[in-house]
């Protein structure tokens, strides 16, 4: 049997506060995702700065580099299930302020930090531990900014709120690849490699403190008051929390419904400047160029389809994307690689494979949110979002540049995109649709117990 899935629940008659818990929820996730950006742009800047020892070939560096980026992803779900429990107890806001600070002192830090050069092998511990850092606190974000936007959405606009999650990661990972452009434009390749990669990193503290003045000023959500008050006759969400098997269950379908967003999702919109360059011999400005074509995309299609998945359903949007990239990867990749193409055509290639990925980053914020009901919506919805993204986001740069080196085949970022969307297409296929008001929790618990659930 399915997870039993469920709605906001709750209905908002103030405006203001579901516009200002967008605005709060958003940019927590603007900045963690700017700093993802700009830690996958500059993965050979970093692997040169802190991962070559004398002797350490290029790729071996690199390599390295993106083990750190997986290992911050891995620390994603700690975070999750740590910082989801204390905001499913304490409150989304409190928790949302918390990991801020930490994502804003941990990314400002590696701004600072010395290089090999100057403090040896303790230089890659000491950028790892700040990594492991920014993985705890991103892993605390996802939930609790999704929860907020959901649970605040007017009736009918879960899928429009919950999609502006998504878009902030695109406007941070554009962001991010901004700030590297411009450098990289401004300053010299040794200005870039002695001192210029710093300065993306701490813009961070500007940043983080406007964020965090924002979260100060965040309220409550509806759904916790009613929850945290046990006021079941005036919010129909205040429910006992389901059995953990169950959750367990929601959980793993969760992961398996966006693992293709997530895998696809980092294939072309981060770790393609690194690809182009290693495997294809671009430049650092033409890879660079590429990734914010692909992020134009990707930010184009996500709130269309976030406001689609409110009228048709998270499940019909969803499926076409992930189906579409199964189709489309090789298809696209092999213009990338071909010495004929015309440079609008590859140009229209990485704009469409950013665009295909954004039809499934719309709706799952929302899809995500309808899971879980209120007293273990943060720690679910989190920790399916971040095991997803630990294995199929982080060690996405990892397998696909090893997995090179060892077959010698181009086409392995191709393949590691469909085949994950494929999979994820499958589990979307058990998808129950739950976008309107009509599918709250009291509604599916009695579903629930008349089919026979616990």
């Amino acid at each position: 049997m399915d997870a039993p899935a469920y709605g906001s629940g709750l209905r908002t008659d103030r405006p203001e506060r579901s516009r200002r818990a967008l605005v709060a929820g958003s940019v927590g996730n603007f900045i963690e995702w700017y700093e993802f950006g700009v830690y996958g742009y500059f993965a050979t800047v970093v692997a040169a700065r802190f991962f070559t020892p004398e002797g350490g070939s290029e790729a071996e560096a690199l390599v390295r580099t993106y083990a750190s980026f997986a290992l911050a992803f891995f620390f994603r779900p700690v975070g999750a299930a740590l910082f989801g429990r204390l905001g499913d107890r304490v409150g989304r806001r409190p928790v949302l302020i918390l990991v801020i600070v930490l994502m804003t002192a941990a990314t400002t830090l590696i701004g600072v930090l010395p290089t090999y050069a100057t403090v040896g092998a303790l230089a890659p511990w000491l950028l790892t531990l700040l990594r492991v850092v920014q993985g705890l606190s991103a892993g605390g974000e996802f939930g609790g900014a999704v929860s907020v936007m959901t649970e605040f959405a007017p009736p009918g606009r879960r899928g429009l709120y919950g999609s502006w999650q998504s878009f902030t990661v695109a406007l941070g990972l554009l962001g991010g690849a901004g700030a590297a452009a411009l450098l990289a434009t401004l300053l010299t390749g040794a200005q870039l490699n002695s001192w210029g990669w710093r300065l993306p990193f701490l813009l961070t503290l500007p940043m983080g403190l406007g964020a965090l003045w924002l979260r100060l000023r965040l309220d409550e959500t509806p759904s916790f008051q009613a929850l945290r008050a046990g006021q079941a006759r005036q919010a129909r969400e205040a429910l006992p929390a389901p059995p953990a098997r169950e959750v367990a269950k929601a959980i793993a379908l969760g992961a398996g419904r966006v693992m293709g967003w997530a895998a696809a999702g980092y294939t072309f919109l981060v770790v393609l400047p690194s690809y182009l360059q290693s495997s294809l011999n671009a430049t650092f400005q033409q890879a660079l160029v590429a990734t914010v074509l692909a992020n134009l995309g990707f930010a184009a299609t996500i709130i269309p389809a976030g406001l689609l998945s409110d009228r048709i359903g998270r499940r019909p949007v969803m499926l076409t994307g992930a189906l579409l990239v199964t189709v489309l990867a090789v298809p696209l990749l092999n213009l990338l690689q071909d010495d004929g193409t015309s440079t609008a055509l590859r140009g229209a290639a990485v704009f469409v494979a950013g665009a295909i990925v954004g039809l499934m980053a719309g709706p799952g914020p929302a899809m995500l949110s309808e899971m879980f009901p209120t007293s273990v919506r943060y720690t679910g919805l989190g920790l399916a979002y971040a095991l997803s993204n630990a294995v199929f986001s982080g060690c996405a740069g990892l397998i696909i540049t090893e997995t090179i080196e060892r077959t010698g085949s181009v086409d392995i970022p191709a393949y590691y995109a469909a085949a994950t969307c494929a999979v994820s297409a499958l589990a979307l296929l058990t998808l129950r649709e739950t976008r309107t008001d009509a599918g709250t929790e009291r509604v599916q618990e009695q579903k629930r117990r008349a089919e026979g659930g616990s």
